[in-house]
């Protein structure tokens, strides 16, 4: 089943700027359209369909990054039929326009858009035991807690921090059920200088938090594989490290302990 889900998600990343169907997704699989879509879900943690769009808009982040194609070019690129759609989807995903993101990665001042749930949040603290793969080198962590498992729209509450192995907290998670998402550019505990560092990934949840809780979570990071999402939200911070070593694709954080 692993190989099947496999198969799909090169068939996805290879075409993604055709319509493609969920039948084409599946008979790429070799597996029937039920069939196919729970062990997808299962592998991945979303629907086929979900999976196809965020790939159109991470890798129209990548082109907008690294080409000097316009946002029309980049939209039917990636397979939207319209400027308009992509946009929407875009600023929805990634929390900025096409074109503001641009700018961002290019080191511009950005501010994000609100967060649907608004701002500031009021909630409770949320701690996270973030560990590394051995033969790896904490570097800049993003932490934050989504409303879904793809790493898109603002957050309810994130921190950007240079990173250990260890505790960290969430300060302002609000009550409801989250995905806490951990993204690191890490580098290889190897001295040799020529190393190139990597992205690590982790996560936990779906996370109840109730009022009044202090709730704790351990998230493993390791290398990204081909079954985890991309990474939609705009990471200015982060994506220019990433993209210059590993071409792959706020509060002030409370430390524990």
């Amino acid at each position: 089943m692993e190989s099947a889900v496999e198969r799909a998600i090169t068939f996805i990343t290879e075409r993604y700027s055709e319509p493609l169907s969920l039948s084409d997704v599946a008979n790429s699989a070799i597996l029937s359209r039920f069939h196919f879509c729970r062990i997808f879900r299962d592998a991945t943690g979303v629907t086929p369909g979900r999976f196809l769009s965020a790939v159109r808009i991470y890798q129209a982040k990548r082109m907008l990054a690294t080409t000097a194609m316009n946002v029309t070019e980049v939209a039917f690129a990636v397979g939207f039929n319209s400027l308009g759609s992509f946009s929407n989807h875009f600023t929805d995903s990634v929390g900025i326009s096409p074109g503001r993101f641009r700018q961002a990665v290019r080191g511009a001042d950005v501010e994000p858009a609100p967060a649907p749930w608004g701002l500031p949040p009021r909630g409770v603290p949320v701690t996270a035991t973030i560990t590394l793969p051995s033969g790896y080198a904490c570097g800049p962590l993003y932490l934050g807690a989504f409303d879904t498992p793809i790493i898109q729209r603002q957050p309810a509450c994130s921190i950007i921090v240079e990173a250990a192995e260890g505790d960290y907290v969430l300060p302002t998670v609000p009550a409801g059920t989250w995905f806490l998402r951990a993204v690191v550019v890490a580098d290889s505990a190897a001295p040799e200088p020529w190393t190139r560092r990597t992205l690590l990934v982790g996560g936990a949840g779906p996370l109840t938090v109730e009022p009044g809780t202090s709730p704790s979570v351990k998230i493993e990071l390791r290398p990204r594989q081909r079954t985890d999402l991309p990474i939609l939200l705009a990471l200015p911070d982060l994506e220019p490290q990433a993209a210059r070593s590993a071409e792959a694709a706020t509060a002030e954080p409370a430390r524990v302990g």
